[in-house]
């Protein structure tokens, strides 16, 4: 659901204008965008992979669920499903004090999205541009393989697409069912996407 607004906003005024109402809102494009409320399974998956990725991180890395991402070129800010923060880097992003908005790949080793209805958005948007802004990883966590063929095969598969960034470019690889996930920021994780996709209840 789009917000009805005359114009293009900015970053800046999207900021300035968003409520205190308790929903999620996005900005894609110059456009805000209303997110709809994540499903329980979709919560189940989160709270699973935190649970499973805490005891993993290295200090000084955080992980968020509230902070925005803001793109470079294009007038647009996200907010992860999950992001692990470099806390170190924090001292050099000059949005995060005031409005929790990340702007370096420096300050974010890896990104997850949990794939909902709006799967367009995480495979097309958000792939593109976390591949510009040079963030190092990128989950896409297709549970209920909702999105196209070309990325989760014909028939469409539950999957996991892991996405890491190579000569400034995304090379993406698919993980399915009892397949050990390969994670560049965390090479020691020890999990299958079946594991992931089990814990929803």
């Amino acid at each position: 659901m789009t917000q009805a607004l005359p114009k293009l906003v900015s970053f800046a005024e999207f900021i300035e204008w968003f409520p205190d109402d308790g929903k999620r809102y996005e900005l894609h494009k110059g456009v805000i965008v209303a997110m709809p409320p994540p499903t329980g399974d979709h919560t189940d998956i989160i709270s699973f992979l935190i649970e499973v990725i805490l005891p993993l991180k290295p200090f000084p890395y955080r992980i968020s669920a509230s902070a925005f991402v803001k793109t470079p070129n294009t007038e647009s800010a996200y907010i992860p499903d999950m992001l692990v923060i470099n806390h170190d880097n924090l001292k050099n992003e000059p949005l995060w004090k005031k409005q929790s908005t990340l702007i370096y790949p420096e300050s974010i080793p890896l990104i997850i999205e949990i794939v909902s209805t709006n799967w367009q958005d995480d495979y097309y948007d958000k792939i593109r541009d976390y591949e510009s802004m040079g963030i190092p990883e990128y989950w896409i966590v297709d549970y209920a393989a909702l999105g196209g063929r070309k990325f989760i095969g014909n028939p469409k598969q539950p999957t996991i697409s892991v996405c890491e960034l190579i000569d400034g470019e995304y090379q993406i690889t698919p993980f399915r069912g009892s397949d050990s996930i390969i994670s560049p920021t965390f090479p020691q994780l020890n999990l299958t996407p079946q594991q992931v996709f089990d814990s929803v209840n």
